[in-house]
């Protein structure tokens, strides 16, 4: 509810962008519909959506669920056994990376981001959408 709230006030504001992460679960018909939601929100009042894609590997993961900046950040996280847990249940459950081909929106990347820093990922997307 708050999501939404907020989307539609950003929606109609002169700010520049805005960044909006989601842990997409490709196997949810209700996920998608989210997603599509969201999209319209800003599409109809002439905003562009670009669709970012960050996938690691499990390892990679779990090891970043443990940093510092993470652990001040999310105070969720801060369970790290909880953390952990939640993650590879998530994973087994859904399918949690696109298939080739499978987001149909021009302005999209998939980027694995296993042994880059967010530096390099942040100077790939801008690149790739010419932010």
């Amino acid at each position: 509810m708050f999501r939404n709230e907020l989307f539609e006030e950003v929606s109609k504001s002169d700010l520049y962008g805005m960044i909006f992460t989601y842990v997409w679960a490709f196997d949810l018909q209700s996920d998608w519909e989210y997603i599509n939601h969201v999209v319209s929100i800003f599409e109809s009042k002439g905003a562009a959506v670009y669709f970012v894609e960050l996938e690691a590997e499990l390892d990679e993961r779990l090891e970043r669920n443990k940093s510092p900046h993470r652990l001040e950040h999310k105070p969720k996280k801060r369970d790290i056994e909880w953390s952990e847990k939640n993650l590879k249940e998530t994973m087994k459950k859904h399918r949690l990376n696109s298939f080739h081909d499978e987001i149909e929106k021009e302005e999209y990347i998939k980027i694995n981001n296993t042994h880059l820093s967010a530096k390099e990922v942040a100077v790939m997307i801008k690149e790739k959408f010419r932010l």
